[in-house]
């Protein structure tokens, strides 16, 4: 089954997607996200999105592929000129499966970006055995330490 989440955020917000369970036993992957501004055509903007396992004391537009929490990140670049073209790039995990909340964040990377970014997020829900449940949250309490 395919569950959809949407939000928008401005310049430094996070977000959180709750998904936990009581018994942990539903398990999902992230299939596909996608970002557009709040005006699109209308402002020169870019900002980077990203999703963590993990809740995030800080917000940054750094994509480090090497933190195990993180698991999707994408960078969204539009002009108000009709000789630029847009840039959308994402990059989803797609083998890694959570059974606990994520973190959504955003960060501008223009000086004078004032607009805020929408994102759409594909779950992939899958059952989880006890064992691959037990391994999920464990792997997710070792990320928080």
């Amino acid at each position: 089954m395919i569950k959809s989440y949407r939000g928008k955020l401005a310049d430094g917000d996070k977000n959180t997607i709750s998904l936990h369970t009581n018994n942990g036993k539903t398990g999902y992957t992230i299939k596909k996200i996608s970002l557009i501004n709040s005006n699109p055509g209308d402002v020169d903007y870019s900002a980077v999105v990203k999703v963590y396992s993990i809740p995030q004391t800080t917000v940054d537009n750094n994509i480090d592929f090497e933190d195990s929490t993180l698991l999707a990140a994408g960078y969204i670049s539009t002009d108000a000129s009709s000789t630029q073209f847009p840039e959308d790039l994402t990059i989803v995990f797609d083998n890694v499966t959570i059974n606990q909340d994520i973190f959504v964040t955003c960060k501008q990377t223009g000086a004078s970006d004032v607009d805020s970014c929408n994102y759409y997020i594909e779950l992939e829900q899958v059952s989880l055995t006890e064992d691959q449940a037990l391994v999920a949250i464990v792997k997710n309490l070792r990320n928080e330490q």
